[in-house]
């Protein structure tokens, strides 16, 4: 067996080396250009967005009283899609900081965090019956502001798609499943068609009517970036009509 040269090894092993730190130093520079771009091209939109809204409020406010009827309503959803544009911008640049943020790692109390977002969920419309169980001890090592993030967008979901059920029912638990620890988020809600599944983390992919349940359909998007960031993975089951269940891991940090 032919056996090359320990100085040829070496030098291929430092020519290597260089290769990666050459391909890393370009990866990370096209991450700052990509992070930079969207906050310049987020901030660019907010003052244009600024001066409409700015002039449909005037309309509004001075001569609301000439605005009847079909004109009124024109005003009125001109108002409502400036103000979701904001909310996409601010979706955007969330997105954006979530995908360089730099990471601090951390016993986190998911299920505290679970229990307290779930809270506020409830005192925003206290009106609603919903039964809510969250598995006690789920601790992990992580990044508490990317867990929140993730975390605070599965829960938003599901209380949001279960508007329509009675009774609804939402649960955040944890599964083993063979060498892998598994933590989810499930819903008795509306669901989704399981052929949509490829669309549901992309960026502004929306399966439901904006009528239906509003949103600007980011969030997936910012769950599966945080869960990323912790060398894990995002996954979901549902269909329509019967609830959904969405699961991630953290590459191996329960505690």
């Amino acid at each position: 067996m032919h056996r090359q040269p320990a100085e040829y090894l070496q030098a291929r092993v430092s020519e290597l080396e260089k290769q990666l730190e050459e391909r890393t130093a370009q990866l990370k520079e096209a991450q700052q250009e990509l992070a930079s771009f969207n906050y310049s091209v987020s901030h660019d939109l907010r003052s244009p967005l600024r001066n409409i809204f700015g002039f449909a409020h005037l309309l509004a406010k001075k001569y609301r009283d000439q605005l009847q009827g079909q004109g009124l309503e024109y005003l009125e959803m001109i108002m409502s899609g400036i103000e979701r544009m904001g909310h996409m911008i601010d979706d955007l640049l969330n997105l954006s900081r979530i995908g360089r943020l730099e990471m601090k790692m951390e016993q986190v109390d998911l299920s505290a965090m679970a229990a307290e977002i779930l809270k506020k969920l409830q005192e925003s419309q206290p009106e609603r019956q919903v039964q809510i169980h969250v598995a006690p001890d789920i601790r992990v090592v992580g990044d508490g502001q990317l867990l929140q993030a993730a975390l605070t967008n599965l829960l938003d979901n599901a209380w949001k798609f279960t508007r329509d059920t009675q009774p609804a029912e939402i649960r955040f638990g944890i599964r083993q499943e063979e060498d892998e620890t598994v933590y989810f988020v499930s819903d008795n809600g509306a669901g989704f068609a399981p052929d949509q599944i490829y669309r549901l983390f992309n960026p502004f992919q929306r399966l439901h009517l904006e009528s239906e349940f509003p949103g600007t359909g980011m969030g997936l998007a910012i769950v599966r970036k945080a869960v990323q960031r912790h060398g894990g993975r995002v996954f979901a089951q549902g269909a329509e009509g019967e609830g959904a269940t969405f699961s991630f891991t953290l590459g191996g940090s329960r505690t």
